[in-house]
Order: structure tokens, then C-alpha cells, then sequence
């Protein structure tokens, strides 16, 4: 590992170096960095085979699930609702989530470390976190279909016609990448000088700052100030979303019917404390409180587990989803 990080940055020329002034080597120094050797798994060496098949089969699976739902929606006229729609778009996040972490760390896995452009590593950040973001906004308005769904049953078609719809999910997909966009050209405009080596298994903010030596104080509180509209704004709604419902559901006199009210909800409850609670323990949590190991186990949950655990609370969970698989599996056997 240490021939890799001299093979790639340690070849600086010492005797012209050593001729500059000290602002000029500085300056030369900010200019050096161009990749970046991400770490991965240090201590998973010796089992690397086998994480990297464990990887492989967990990111397959994603995929397939993710594009299950996304092939049944518009297939079967069961799942033509607002809820299904709001559901293929969290699928296409998952997918995007997934194919931007998992193929570069599969890579780094196998190779006990892989080389990433910098701009390679400010990109997947971009796209990591429009992903996040976007399905956190998703989550918010499949929370505010549901409110409409059970507290408000009777004006539910009125409002949750298609093109509203359809601005729902485009309004949270443009924010979430304009939004983000505006960090990412904020990270461009940074002087990267070292020590060019992240002990992660894929871009995160805090890593990436740690290689700059320009004034990073504008960068790393703009992620804070982002979270406020497109983390925590959101998931107020979500809660107050859930208190209506509790409230509506509580308030039905039969117990078939309460149960009835909640089995539309519960899913897209289970993910939204899944992936929130996975998200708030990696970025709550002081610095102090985390180790290397500790927050890689946290990002794995929500970069890797997350995307594979949604289809399947989704499939597994509804009655819908289990019968338009069987009509679609039916009808691709007997063609």
C-alpha cells in the first residue's frame, strides 16, 4: 500500500522544490493532487474473495429487486396509483445510489485499494448525495400521499391526480441536484494538497475536506445549511404526516379497519426508519464518538443494505406487488 501511494505521489521533484520559497512550494503543493487512493477495507484483506462475492450477490439482487418494481408498475393496472408511482421513483434513486458506490468498491475490494480522479471523487459525491437527498424528498411526499389516502379520503383523487403527480417528482429530483450542484462546484474551487489517501470505501464531504488546504469553513457548513430544506424540513413533515394518521387510524371504531388503514402505511414506515435512522447515526454522532470501522459499517447500511432492504419490505409486504408479479411471471411462461 505505501509503494502505491509513493508510486503515484511521492515522485515530486525535490531538488527544484528545495530552490522555491515557501509560498511557492505551497502553492505548488495545493496544485499536486489529482487522484486519490481510497482504502476500502484494510482489515477485510484476507477475506476479500469473499466480501467482494458477498458485495457482488447484495448488488445484484438491488438491481433486480429496484427494476422489478420499477418493470410491474406500469404493467399491471393494479399498481397505477400515485403510491406505486412515488415507489418506482424511490426504486430508480436505490438504482442510482447503488450503481455510483458499489462497482467502484467492489473494485477497491479486490485490489486492497483503488486509485479515483479527483473530480471522479467530487462527482460520485454529487451523485451520492442528490440520491440521498432525492429519496429523502420522495419519502416526504409518499408521506403526504398517505395523509390525503387516510385522513382525507375523500378529496384524495381530486388532488393526487397525475400531473401533480408528476410535479412532485420532478420538483424533488431538480432540487436535490441544482441544490447539490452548487456544493459540488463550491468543492471544485478548493486547493487539494493531501495527504491524498481516504479511509473510506467512497467519497463522503468530511473525508474530502480533510484533503484541502484552502479554507474549507464555506464548504463544510453549506452541507448543514443544505440538510435544514432537504433533510430535517422534510422529515418534520413526515412526522407531522404520521401524527394525522395515528390520530385518524386510532379514531376508526373496528379493529379490521384500523388494521386496514395501517398495512397501507407500514412499509413506507419501515423505510423511512430504516433510512433515517441509518442516516442520523453516521451524521449526528460526533466525530469522537465514530471510528474508521464504525462509520463504514454505517455507510455500508445505507449505501449497500438500504437499497436491497426497500424492494424487498415493499414485495414482501404487499398484496398488490405479490399478485402483479405472479400475472406478469404467468404471462412471460406461457408466451
Amino acid at each position: 500500500m505505501d509503494d502505491l501511494i509513493q508510486h503515484q505521489y511521492g515522485e515530486t521533484n525535490i531538488t527544484e522544490t528545495s530552490a522555491l520559497s515557501q509560498d511557492a512550494l505551497e502553492v505548488t503543493n495545493m496544485t499536486i493532487i489529482t487522484e486519490i487512493l481510497l482504502l476500502g477495507f484494510p482489515s477485510l484483506h484476507r477475506y476479500k474473495v469473499l466480501t467482494f462475492c458477498v458485495l457482488l450477490v447484495i448488488y445484484f439482487l438491488t438491481i433486480v429487486g429496484n427494476l422489478m418494481i420499477i418493470t410491474l408498475v406500469p404493467h399491471s393496472k393494479n399498481l397505477h396509483s400515485p403510491m406505486y408511482f412515488f415507489l418506482t421513483q424511490l426504486s430508480v434513486c436505490d438504482i442510482l445510489l447503488t450503481a455510483n458506490i458499489v462497482p467502484n468498491m467492489l473494485y477497491i475490494v479486490l485490489s486492497e485499494g483503488g486509485i479515483i480522479s479527483l473530480m471522479g471523487c467530487i462527482a460520485q459525491f454529487l451523485f451520492f448525495c442528490s440520491s440521498e437527498c432525492s429519496e429523502c424528498l420522495l419519502l416526504t411526499v409518499m408521506s403526504y400521499d398517505r395523509y390525503l389516502a387516510i385522513c382525507n379520503p375523500l378529496r384524495y383523487n381530486a388532488i393526487m391526480n397525475n400531473r401533480f403527480c408528476f410535479k412532485l417528482v420532478v420538483m424533488c429530483w431538480v432540487i436535490s441536484f441544482s441544490v447539490l450542484l452548487n456544493e459540488a462546484l463550491a468543492i471544485c474551487k478548493l486547493w487539494f494538497c493531501g495527504p491524498y489517501v481516504i479511509d473510506h470505501f467512497f467519497c463522503d464531504i468530511t473525508p474530502l475536506l480533510e484533503l484541502s488546504c484552502s479554507d474549507t469553513y464555506v464548504a463544510a457548513l453549506e452541507p448543514y445549511l443544505l440538510s435544514i430544506p432537504l433533510v430535517i424540513i422534510p422529515f418534520l413533515i413526515i412526522i407531522i404526516s404520521y401524527a394525522y394518521i395515528v390520530f385518524t387510524i386510532l379514531e376508526i371504531p373496528s379493529f379490521t379497519g384500523r388494521r386496514k388503514a395501517f398495512s397501507t402505511c407500514s412499509s413506507h414506515l419501515v423505510v423511512i426508519c430504516i433510512f433515517y435512522g441509518t442516516l442520523t447515526s453516521i451524521y449526528s454522532l460526533p466525530a469522537k464518538a465514530k471510528s474508521h470501522s464504525f462509520i463504514k459499517l454505517l455507510s455500508l447500511l445505507y449505501t449497500v443494505v438500504t437499497p436491497l432492504i426497500n424492494p424487498i419490505i415493499y414485495s414482501f409486504r404487499n398484496k398488490d406487488i405479490k399478485e402483479a408479479l405472479k400475472k406478469l411471471t404467468l404471462n412471460k411462461l406461457v408466451l
